[in-house]
């Protein structure tokens, strides 16, 4: 009796916190949908910040998400096929710490690396230090997703490859990474995500433009940077149109992290 009591009190908790948490969750979007619709506008899309717009910030968010996903989906990719294919001693353990740390790492701290080692050596703010920036936050969710999938592979299908003739390279490329493939690319798709919304790098190494600019040697026009300058300005029409950038911000991502599940539950049935 006194288990079932217990056990009804912890389950009355547990779902009065989830209420909580689900009630400030839609109170959030809620506010975001309610002002960020009010202040959308179709000639947002056609203009730059300098005129009103979010064209150039738009553009110039995704031009250093996807620079940052050549640059790391590759290399992330490789260490996890490394770590869970070739490497079973100290080294695939100290790559997968090292991952693991970095995942869990501020972002901020991130941002003043780079700006310690990219941006205050060359006299300024520039792309190709956001880049990097975006690339090192990007990188260990690949390491960490690619492992994660390569080891549910079956062992199985490993043995009857190499059985069949096919070198490990091959069996690595033709099977393992096919049976892996929709769990990786959901990992990519969300490490995409969070790159995409990601503000406090981007505030120590590219910082942003009010001008349209694709120049990676200097500033780059960032969204998530100029809503926080925006949301500091005393003019309302600034503030309305951070609330516009932030909602269809939000809508980027949402949509992103809806692909990435819509996926992974199609691969399950």
């Amino acid at each position: 009796m006194n288990r079932l009591i217990i056990n009804k009190i912890v389950l009355s908790l547990c779902v009065f916190s989830a209420i909580i948490g689900l009630g400030f969750l839609a109170w959030i979007l809620l506010t975001l949908f309610i002002k960020g619709l009010s202040s959308l506008h179709f000639s947002l899309f056609l203009n730059d910040l300098v005129n009103g717009g979010l064209r150039n910030l738009i553009i110039g968010q995704f031009e250093l998400a996807l620079l940052a996903s050549i640059v790391g989906i590759p290399l992330g990719m490789v260490a996890g096929i490394y770590i869970q294919e070739y490497g079973k001693g100290k080294y695939s353990e100290l790559i997968r710490d090292l991952s693991d740390i970095m995942m869990s790492a501020p972002s901020i701290v991130i941002g003043a690396f780079v700006y310690a080692i990219a941006v205050k050596p060359f006299g300024g703010a520039s792309g190709y230090a956001g880049v990097i920036a975006l690339s090192i936050m990007m990188i260990p969710i690949i390491i960490n997703t690619t492992d994660n999938m390569l080891s549910l592979v079956p062992k199985e299908l490993r043995e009857a490859g190499i059985a069949l003739g096919a070198s490990k390279y091959k069996v690595i490329l033709d099977i393992v990474i096919k049976a892996a493939k929709v769990g990786i690319m959901t990992g990519i798709l969300l490490s995409f995500a969070r790159i995409v919304g990601e503000t406090a790098p981007l505030l120590f190494t590219s910082e942003t433009s009010s001008y349209f600019n694709m120049n990676l040697s200097e500033a780059i026009p960032s969204l998530t940077v100029s809503i926080y300058n925006l949301a500091n300005e005393p003019e309302q029409a600034s503030r309305d149109l951070a609330w516009a950038a932030s909602f269809i911000l939000t809508v980027i991502v949402l949509i992103i992290n809806l692909t990435g599940r819509f996926i992974t539950r199609n691969k399950g049935k």
